[in-house]
């Protein structure tokens, strides 16, 4: 695994775009999504909605990172 950010291609509300995330995030992305059910690009729409001015890729990194700490002690 390197540390450089791969580029994947997203839809959002019948857009196309693509978000560069390091492949860690990608897969824990994926991850998240599948276990609550939804697609990348639907939980990608959730978090766009509610990013305000912070870029998407930024955006997506923060919510995986708090879904992680989240996990790991669910009782804070």
């Amino acid at each position: 695994m390197t540390g450089r950010p791969v580029k994947h291609s997203l839809t959002l509300r019948g857009h196309r775009t693509s978000v560069s995330l390091e492949e860690g995030f990608w897969r824990e992305f994926r991850r998240i999504a599948a276990q609550r059910g939804q697609s990348i690009n639907g939980l990608a729409i959730e978090i766009d909605e509610s990013r305000g001015d912070v870029g998407l890729a930024s955006a997506i990194r923060v919510f995986v990172l708090d879904a992680l700490k989240a996990e790991a002690d669910p009782g804070a």
